[in-house]
Parts: C-alpha cells; structure tokens; sequence
C-alpha cells in the first residue's frame, strides 16, 4: 500500500475509534446529570406510580449498559430516537436547525479565513513595521473579549448607536438567501471577530518559518519583488499549519456557536441543546454532543490528511 493511502486509512480508523470512545463520554456524562428525567416531566405534584411507569416507558429501568447499546445501534441505523419532552423525532428536528447552523457557521468561514490568510500575510511581509503592529494588536483584541461581551458590545454598536441591524437573528422558512443573511450578520460579525486571530497569527508565523529558507533568498535574488516572494514561494510552503488552524477554527464554528447562538436567539443547534439541557431531555443531549463530536473529529481528520497531502516527502517516497 502506498505511504500516503496507508496514513489516510489509519487517521480514519483512528477518527472512528475516538469517535467510539466520545460516544461513551457522551452517555455516561449524560447519565450522571443531576435530577430525575421523570420527575421533570411530571412534575412535583407525580405520584410514585406514575413516576414508576414513566421511567419503564421511557426505558429508563434498564440497566446502563443495555440502554447505551441500544442507543447506539439506533445511531448506526439513522434513529437518533425521540425527544422525552414533546415526543418529537430528534433527527427531523436535528435536521433542519443543523441546516441554520452550518449556514451561520458557512457565512463566518466564507469572510474570516480569507481576511486572516490575507492579514497574517500582509503582517508576515511588513513584520515588526506599523501594518504588523496595528493588525497584531486589532486581533489580538477582538480575542480577548469573551463571546457574549463581543456580542453585547455589536448588538449595542449596530442597533443602538447605528440602527443597522435588529438584535434578534430571526431566520424563517420563507426567507430567501440575501434576507437570512442580514438576519444573521450580527452573530456573524462576533464569530470572525472570535476566530480571525488564531487564523492570522498562525498564517504570518507560518509565513516568518518558511521565509528564512536558503530557496525564499534565492528568489529574492532573480528579483521578484517581497510581496511575490510572500505569495508564490513562501506562503504555498506554508500551507500545512494553516490548514490545520483553519480547520480547528471551523469545527468551533460549528461546534462552539452555542453562546452566540443563545444571546442572538438564533433557532440552531446550539440553543436547541441549550433548550433541552434545561429539560434533561437526554436522548435530545446526547444526540447533539454526538453531532457535535463528529463534526469536530472530522474537521480534524481532515486537517491531518490535508496536511499529509501537502508533504511532498509524503507525496513522492523514495
């Protein structure tokens, strides 16, 4: 087998054996939150019976092991069960809010990963100058507000200050693309801010390592000008750790946007787990953290194959 094929086969059974072992973390955690499921449903006023039948309902008399394998063998067969709370097939609901978070998740990559690659470049070829000093110290600022403080500062910026947008992200079925977009510019504009650092300072780092190479002063000397030498030679050279950075920053698009999701009420994923948590709905819970899991182990996945495939000592064996 050659060298590359093998490494992408054994990253992949790798990803699938963690994504095992998360899927234990997920139930056992899961089962170790506090409070009766039942009791929650009924309420106080439920008679023991009726909290006794419930639980042999919902299948929560068996014991742990038994109800984790069949949780998991619906998983592996596309039934992801059904909601304790109002009876509702988790995997429709699923569904349609994982399509309101991929978008909201889509729209911030779309803007954050070309401004951080054309940032962290431009930093990288005027290093320790003013354009390097003033984009380092912008970034590096927006990273270190906390999510709600970012979006609370927008949301009085954009619609006190400038009446621009409105504070809630209401996307309906019925709205076209360019409507959902200004519904969900807000969230969209704290998520670059939350992410487009970690993307542009690994990018001009990256550039910086592969710019004191004997090759980079070659070029250089045919009389390309910096920013050419930036572009055709050292940034495609220092792809690997940028891809790699990119795709941990998507999966926390995907996976993190719980919080903005919440203080934007917007109808995804996130503020669907949120919603549930609050009702120790636990097939909802796990379903998600599962999701939410694999999107993750993925991404990641696909950071290391990119990078493997970047390596021309990978690519070309001797």
């Amino acid at each position: 087998m050659h060298p590359v094929l093998k490494l992408v086969v054994q990253r992949i059974a790798l990803g699938l054996v963690l994504l095992l072992i998360i899927s234990v973390v997920i139930f056992l955690g899961v089962e170790a939150l506090p409070g009766d499921t039942a009791q929650a449903i009924l309420g106080q006023s439920a008679t023991p019976q009726a909290l006794e039948n419930l639980r042999a309902e919902m299948g929560l008399d068996q014991p742990a092991l038994t109800r984790y394998f069949h949780w998991l063998g619906g998983i592996l067969t596309g039934d992801l069960g059904t909601a304790l709370t109002n009876k509702a097939d988790i995997a429709k609901s699923i569904g349609s809010k994982l399509g309101n978070t991929l978008f909201l998740a889509g729209s911030a990559a779309v803007i954050a990963v070309p401004l951080a690659i054309l940032l962290g470049t431009i930093a990288a070829r005027y290093a320790g100058r003013w354009p390097d000093k003033l984009i380092s110290a912008i970034t590096l600022t927006t990273i270190s507000l906390p999510e709600f403080v970012a979006a609370y500062f927008v949301i009085f910026f954009l619609t006190q200050v400038f009446p621009i947008f409105q504070p809630v992200s209401l996307v309906l079925p019925g709205m076209g693309f360019w409507e959902k977009l200004h519904a969900i510019a807000l969230p969209v504009i704290v998520l670059v801010m939350v992410v487009l650092a970690h993307m542009m300072r690994m990018t001009r780092a990256a550039i910086l390592n592969v710019m004191q190479s004997a090759y980079i002063e070659t070029a250089e000397l045919k009389g390309l000008t910096p920013m050419q030498v930036v572009w055709r030679h050292a940034f495609p050279n220092a792809i690997a750790p940028v891809v790699s950075v990119v795709m941990l920053n998507l999966a926390y698009l995907v996976v993190g946007v719980v919080v903005v999701e919440v203080v934007f009420s917007y109808n995804a994923l996130g503020k669907y787990l949120v919603d549930h948590v609050t009702k120790r709905d636990l097939p909802v819970v796990q379903a998600v953290g599962l999701i939410f899991a694999a999107v993750y182990i993925f991404l990641n996945m696909a950071a290391d194959i990119i990078g493997i495939l970047s390596n021309p000592r990978l690519r070309h064996p001797k």
